[in-house]
This record gives C-alpha cells, structure tokens and sequence, in this order.
C-alpha cells in the first residue's frame, strides 16, 4: 500500500482514513460501473473525483462547500465500483467515513437538516415509524389513498408512491400464493406488498423437530415494519429446508442508515447490541431480507475492530452472515411446486458489491419448476432506492428507477425477483407509475410460494 511519504502533501483534517486513498491508481475502470456518473458524465460525481475530493479535502486543499458536499452526498453508497476496482479500494468505507466528516464539519439548510434528521429519529425505530404510518393505514382502510395522493405535491407524492399498501386486503387476493400464480399481485405489485402493513407475529422455531443448524433472522426496522410477509417468508423457507429458526426478540436496527448517513455513533451503539443478542441467540447463521442490512452485519469486524471487549464475539458475528439462497442450496432444498413463469433477477446492491453474492440467487431460481429466469440488462446497477436515498436525492433515485424499469419492461418478464425490500419497493413504485404488468417479489416469498403444497 502506497502511504503518505508519497505526496508532498500531509493531512491537516481527519476525513477519512488517509493512507487508503492512495489505494485508488486513477485507472478509470470504476467510472461505468457508478451509477451517478453514467447518469451525468461528470469527474466529480465518479468514485475516482470523489476520492480525489476526499484527499484534497483532508489536505486542505479544498474548503468544505455546499459544492464539495453536493458531489459527496450524490454518491449512493451501491460500491459497484469495489467490484470493477482491480487495486481493492475499500471505497465503501472511505465514502462513510468522509460522509461522517460532512456531518460534523458542515451546517446543511435548514430543509436539509429536518428531512435528516426526522429519517434518522423515525425509520431505525419500528414504533415511532408505525406511529408515523398509522393515520394513513386509518385513511387506506377508507379508500381515501388515491385521494391523498392526488392533493400531495412532487416531491411528497413521490415518496408516497414508495409505500406499499399498508392496510391488509381480505378475500382471495390477501391468500398470499393460492391462487394461480399469473392472478397473484396487480401491475408493480407482489403478494408481499398487498399486506405489508399486517406485521404477522412469527413463531421463535418454525420447524418443529427440524434436524438443521439454528438460524436467526434479523428483522431489521423499516422491513419489520413495511416488509414483515418477506421475514415470515424467510423463516418458513428456511423452515421447509430444515433449519431450526430463531427470532432475535432483542435485536435492534443494524446500523446500515446511521452509516450511510454519516452518523457512526449510532451505528456503532447499534452494532454492538446486535453483536451480543446474536451471541445469546445461540445461532449457527443469521440472515435478513434486507441486503444492506446483512452487509452492514458482516461488516461489524470492522467497525467494531477497536471495541476489545467484544474483539472474539465480533469476528464470530460477521462470519455468521449468510444469504437465504446460500443456506437453501446448502440444504440441498428443492422446491417442489411448479410455477409456470417468466422471471428475471435485480442484483441489490450490497448483495453483489458488498457480499458477493450473486449466482446462489440465480440457482435457486432455476431449480423451481417451471421457471424461466432471463437475463436482465445492468442488473447490479443500482436502482436509485439506497437505504434513504431516494427521499433525500429524489431527482437522481428518480433518474435511475426509470432506468431500471426499463430494463425490467425490456425483459417480457413476468416476475421481478429480488433480495432487498428497498430495491423492491422503489421499483415496484415505478412500475405501477407506468401500468407495467410484471411483479416485484422478493425472494424469500418467490420461495416460500415455490415451496407451498
């Protein structure tokens, strides 16, 4: 690794773990893989300016500006160029720690504060977003969403749109997989989504006499809450394969919003709670419907790496993390149901960039009868979804779903599979904008529909 001695500079602020931007040679090979900068074609707003930024900075080079802080907080965080990068930046990390310097080093508008800080006080915190939620649950179950919708202005129209439905449907169509499978969901829309708002209780083992290693299943904070079906859909999949499921009654958000925001006190506060109740847990693996949620977890080695007094527990936590498709292939599980469709795969991007992971999915998929699973153009392009991006950079999260949805549209699919309910519910967003007939499901419940009698 190239160090300091290198430059005639010396860093004079403390952005960012300094030596390891000289990781990055400037080759360029990241450019096409950043989603911003596809979209603009502008140096700044690429991985390499931006770690060019982040070394002028801290040099003192370059004053903190609106400018500066503009090109940082464009970057979605998706680390689709850790995958093109051939020198290993640990891009992923510089951006959040430079985005924590941001944080403490500059004053944002007085918009820009309260639409953080209501993000960072709400969605980590199941309670406080159910309280949120709860008027417009009351006024769904009255009918009167499209009528809400229709007084709301741009931006805040925008984000209603990202909402599933929230108030559960009776009828056949609440029977999440009975039906045929062409009947299941409506345009954009999954089995998942049409009773998201009804947080089912899951039981501590979902299989009984199961002969499998024990699991648990984090069931993070906005997907406790708007995603819950996608969690029991884990858990019965992982039943069906026989593994023995257990529920973290005590485990708190993972940390993944306070890091990609900037905010590491949290985070870490966050990281540590979920290290000792996974530890008391007992389990063999953990898994979690939310892919930046388990990238965030396998990564506690390295935030946590100066906590001594949970060094041992920490480096056995990260090792735990597992995705669902790579434990249901470790089980030799087969689904047995046939489903007779055309499906295609969106690569979320913590799941590609952070854990790699990328054909277990994919295999699993092709092992349900009757299925079909297309290639889909620019599938690790990220979505524009990104945690919170998409309500606080609406315009470039806007930009990049048409993309997306094009590509989805393109496919002739019938089903959009994917791992992560923040892909799922933007781009089941923009699907429904355009009437488009093909579902977004998320994996766990493609499965658990395979899996049914």
């Amino acid at each position: 690794m190239a160090g300091a001695a290198q430059t005639p500079y010396t860093p004079i602020r403390d952005v960012v773990e300094y030596e390891l931007l000289f990781d990055c040679v400037h080759c360029g090979l990241c450019l096409e893989a950043c989603p911003t900068y596809v979209l603009t074609r502008a140096e700044m707003d690429s991985p390499r300016g931006r770690i060019y930024l982040m070394k002028s900075l801290a040099e003192g080079r370059l004053e903190l500006d609106a400018d500066a802080v503009r090109h940082l907080d464009l970057c979605l965080g998706c680390r689709g160029c850790e995958t093109a990068c051939p020198s290993g930046v640990r891009y992923g990390m510089l951006i959040e720690r430079a985005r924590a310097f941001v944080e403490h080093s500059h004053l944002r508008s007085l918009a820009g504060r309260i639409r953080r800080r209501a993000i960072g006080a709400i969605f980590p915190y199941p309670a406080r977003l159910r309280m949120m939620l709860a008027p417009l649950r009351l006024a769904e179950r009255a009918r009167l969403r499209p009528a809400i919708r229709g007084l709301l202005p741009g931006t805040l129209g925008e984000w209603l749109d990202l909402l599933p439905p929230l108030a559960p449907l009776s009828g056949p169509a609440a029977s999440v997989g009975r039906a045929s499978l062409p009947a299941i969901g409506g345009a954009g829309e999954a089995p998942a989504q049409r009773s998201a708002g009804a947080e089912a209780r899951p039981t501590k083992t979902a299989a009984v006499g199961a002969d499998g290693p024990a699991v648990a299943v984090h069931h993070g904070c906005v997907a406790r809450v708007l995603a819950a079906s996608e969690n029991l859909g884990i858990e019965r999949a992982l039943g069906a394969a026989g593994y023995r499921v257990v529920r973290l009654e005590d485990a708190p958000c993972c940390g993944a919003l306070d890091l990609h925001g900037g905010y590491i006190e949290r985070a870490l506060r966050f990281a540590r709670a979920n290290v000792r109740a996974l530890k008391r847990s007992g389990a063999a693996a953990v898994v979690s419907a939310a892919s930046g949620c388990a990238a965030a977890m396998a990564e506690y080695g390295e935030l946590l790496k100066d906590d001594a007094q949970l060094t041992n527990d920490v480096r056995q936590v990260s090792a735990m993390v597992k995705d669902l498709s790579q434990l249901l292939l470790a089980r030799n599980f087969a689904p047995a149901r046939e489903l007779r469709c055309i499906v295609t795969y969106h690569d979320a991007c913590h799941l590609a960039h952070g854990l790699g992971i990328r054909e277990s999915p994919r295999k699993l998929l092709r092992s349900i009868p009757g299925v079909r699973l297309v290639d889909l153009a620019e599938s690790d392009l990220c979505c524009g979804s990104a945690g919170s991006y998409n309500l606080t950079e609406p315009a470039m999260a806007r930009d990049l779903v048409r993309r997306k949805a094009d590509n989805v549209i393109a496919t002739g699919a019938d089903y959009l599979v994917l791992s992560n309910p923040g892909c799922q519910f933007q781009i089941a967003a923009e699907l429904r904008r355009r009437g488009a007939a093909v579902k977004v499901v998320h994996l766990a419940e493609f499965i658990a529909m395979a899996a049914q009698a």
